[in-house]
């Protein structure tokens, strides 16, 4: 089943009610509630009125964007209070970075260190039925498709997802050769439409989108897989 939303963090200047009714008015499924800005780990008491408020207003919490990176010595919050607010939010997985380190920086020791804390983190989540979805970011070992690819196979658990968005500074063919190879892994996508560091209105870019949802196969209303919009402005 294909599910559509919102990244709250794209409207962190919004409140939680204005985003939840932007969300509404747009028939979208539900909202990716970001841990930066709306739903910050460990406060109990919003994520909780997060949760009723979603419910309330028909809508489901579709992910949890915690920012946390694998490995980072100083991650701020624990993976365990993240963990404890995503479930008291009632989201059914949570948004990590792989580590801090691109791929090519990265040693094969950082590799490991990232992969192991990846593995120890979706035997947590796992046992509270919550998935661990990694995105694909610049500046982390998800930087390329190879190297998500390596990175996922890898950690070798069945609790452990990819997300995919398109790769900036790349034209539209590398990013539909990106998708094929971490097609397997994908559980969210990440819709925007930038060129280089120019934010533009999705609209401009429905002629990409396009491409890339015929090769990810988003049309099969029986494939479980979701994704959510991240709508950039102008």
């Amino acid at each position: 089943m294909i599910k559509t939303g919102v990244c709250s963090v794209t409207f962190r200047k919004e409140s939680v009610d204005t985003i939840i009714k932007r969300t509404k008015q747009a028939n979208l499924d539900g909202i990716e509630w970001a841990a930066d800005v709306h739903v910050q780990p460990g406060d109990s008491q919003q994520a909780e009125c997060v949760a009723r408020k979603m419910k309330e207003a028909g809508l489901e919490v579709l992910s949890y964007g915690s920012y946390y990176r694998a490995r980072a010595t100083e991650n701020g919050n624990s993976f365990e209070t993240i963990l404890q607010t995503a479930k008291q939010l009632g989201a059914p997985s949570i948004r990590i970075w792989a580590g801090i380190k691109g791929s090519e920086e990265a040693s094969e020791k950082d590799r490991q260190q990232v992969t192991a804390d990846i593995q120890r983190i979706a035997e947590l989540a796992q046992a509270q039925k919550i998935a661990v979805h990694i995105e694909y970011h610049g500046g982390t070992l998800t930087d390329t498709s190879e190297s998500a690819k390596q990175l996922v196979e890898d950690i070798n658990h069945n609790n452990v997802k990819l997300y995919w968005q398109p790769a900036v500074g790349i034209e539209v063919s590398e990013r539909v050769k990106d998708i094929q190879i971490v097609k397997p892994f994908l559980k969210h996508v990440h819709v925007f439409y930038w060129q280089e560091q120019d934010r533009l209105p999705l609209a401009e870019g429905v002629g990409a989108w396009r491409q890339y949802l015929h090769h990810l196969h988003l049309k099969d209303p029986h494939e479980d897989q979701a994704f959510s919009i991240r709508v950039c402005p102008g």
